[in-house]
């Protein structure tokens, strides 16, 4: 009997067992499955706290819906009906310390139309007039390792890029575009450039994508994205899950690996390395891959949610949130009106906002020092200027990711490439998983967990 070991309890280990344990019963295969998880929950980053009447996720607070593999994983779980869809809205960058709104009909504050960029109030005329090169400049030069900063002020100019775009994209991957490729953030973009003659025209043509469930673009759950993970755990009955078990070793053992935890060893044919890249680089203590490891990056977000006994109708109507500018006079990057977005996290209607603080502003190192008491002084600060309230607040939830949220500049791809590459050659049987490799978000780490599953059932058979 073969025995597979996954280190690591996130959604993306979760989800390589769920798919593993599948085949095993579908093949009828003498298949042991084994996780080991050094914290006492599982879900990594996926954590729902309820605080009195309100629910705060700790780490993403929702999933891609249209994404590939996320629809098909939540009917088999007999998800479907515990479902809630983001209410849609208006979203607002903070700048000369006012709201303005981003134009509605944009992805990410690219344009989806013409009419789209035309009714931008964040950007000038001249801007709008610039971007329209787009429909008539050829792409000749850029590929998927390209920029996706330097693409997209190619052809549509640097003030929309700057003043619409950036301030969005560079939020979600907490990155400057400049030194973020095309492919390890929208790669469709380049192939709508190249089919269509424009990034415009190609999202026009593609519209139905970025309009699913009357522009329901994320889902949740009625309890917190944690509904998933509790799922998973109870469908792992082919699995010997141990919590509170952290690996401190792995070690080749014959054909077998050697994996070693403070209080006993276990032995296992394959090794999913489900863990943060700085965790696998120090379980596998091997000098061949340190270098390529070195270079692969990561970044830290401080988020602090706020509860108000403030009913979140006194926000703008429609407001889902607003990304700050670097003008701003704000020290958050970002703030979601929680409650507004996502009616089950408030029982009552009160506002509950989240505000975001990345390592990517110059604030940052001021704020590694400081309290939870601090920040939430400090957010509560923010609100103030940026919305007006004043009123202490009923509840509150501060959580400190250092270093811990990947961060794919120009060489990621390349550079997992050769690691992953290296690590076949010397130990076929290891492989590694997860958000530092393959894509950051909910719906990417199970698509990858269902890859792995793949890969290594076709060593298996």
């Amino acid at each position: 009997m073969k025995t597979v070991a996954v280190i690591g309890g996130g959604i993306t280990g979760l989800t390589t067992l769920y798919y593993l344990q599948k085949l095993k019963r579908e093949r009828n295969l003498p298949l042991k499955l084994l996780l080991l998880e050094k914290h006492s929950h599982l879900g990594g980053k996926i954590n729902t706290r309820e605080a009195g009447e309100f629910i705060m996720e700790t780490g993403a607070d929702s999933i891609v819906a249209r994404k590939e593999n996320v629809m098909p994983l939540l009917e088999e779980l007999y998800l479907t009906n515990d479902l809630v869809y983001n209410e849609t809205g208006k979203s607002f960058i903070y700048s000369a310390n006012e709201l303005l709104p981003i134009p509605e009909d944009t992805m990410f504050g690219i344009p989806t139309s013409v009419e789209s960029l035309f009714k931008s109030e964040l950007i000038s005329s001249k801007a709008k007039i610039t971007a329209l090169k787009d429909l008539i400049t050829k792409n000749t030069t850029f590929t998927k390792d390209s920029s996706i900063g330097l693409f997209l002020k190619h052809f549509l100019g640097e003030e929309l890029v700057e003043k619409q775009i950036a301030p969005i994209l560079s939020g979600v991957y907490s990155g400057d575009l400049d030194k973020l490729t095309i492919s390890s953030t929208l790669p469709y973009l380049l192939d709508y450039k190249n089919t269509y003659g424009s990034i415009i025209k190609g999202m026009v043509a593609n519209e139905k994508k970025f309009k699913t469930a009357g522009n329901k673009k994320f889902i949740s759950f009625k309890q917190g994205l944690s509904t998933i993970i509790h799922r998973l755990e109870e469908e792992l009955s082919d699995v010997t899950i141990l919590k509170d078990t952290p690996t401190t070793s792995i070690k080749q053992d014959g054909e077998r690996y050697r994996i070693s935890t403070p209080e006993q060893d276990f032995s296992a044919d394959y090794v999913v390395l489900a863990t943060p890249h700085t965790a696998a680089q120090h379980l596998l203590n091997d000098p061949t891959l340190n270098e390529d490891f070195e270079q692969l990056k990561d970044s830290s977000l401080i988020s602090v949610y706020v509860g108000y006994d403030v009913p979140d109708e006194s926000l703008p109507a429609e407001g889902t949130g607003f990304i700050a500018s670097q003008s701003s006079n704000l020290i958050a990057n970002a703030c979601t009106w929680t409650s507004k977005k996502w009616a089950h996290t408030s029982k009552r209607g009160n506002l509950l906002v989240r505000l975001f603080y990345k390592s990517t502003s110059h604030h940052f190192d001021s704020l590694r020092s400081l309290s939870k008491e601090e920040l939430l002084a400090m957010a509560q600060k923010d609100i103030e200027n940026s919305l007006g309230i004043k009123k202490q607040p009923i509840e509150s939830d501060v959580t400190n990711w250092d270093k811990l949220m990947p961060t794919y500049h120009l060489k990621h791809g390349e550079l997992v490439r050769n690691l992953t590459q290296k690590l076949h050659d010397k130990h076929p049987a290891i492989k590694l998983a997860g958000c530092s490799y393959y894509g950051v978000g909910i719906a990417a780490c199970i698509t990858n967990g269902k890859q792995t599953a793949e890969a290594i059932f076709q060593q298996l058979a």
